[in-house]
């Protein structure tokens, strides 16, 4: 996934912005992303603050890396067991 331009304050002062009554269209056209974009992050972070936001960002790279290495392990314990069911 490509990396966001924005740093997590930027999203926050974005997010803030809708929250003050600036009209989204306004919001994504002086920041140069869709609202598409605008509402992905309203969803995922909106009331979040920026130390906040970047934890959240640190989880959700650890349970990727943690999912990865539990699909890993799986895969090695299934070929373990076909090796040990073929001896048998």
């Amino acid at each position: 996934m490509k990396a966001s331009k924005f740093s997590d304050a930027q999203k926050a002062f974005i997010l803030k912005q809708g929250a003050d009554g600036i009209p989204v269209a306004e919001i994504c056209r002086r920041a140069g992303i869709s609202q598409a974009t605008y509402f992905n992050w309203k969803k995922k972070y909106d009331g979040l603050l920026p130390t906040e936001m970047k934890r959240l960002k640190q989880l959700e790279d650890e349970n990727s890396k943690l999912r990865k290495l539990v699909a890993d392990l799986s895969l090695d314990k299934e070929m373990l067991q076909d090796v040990i069911r073929r001896k048998l």
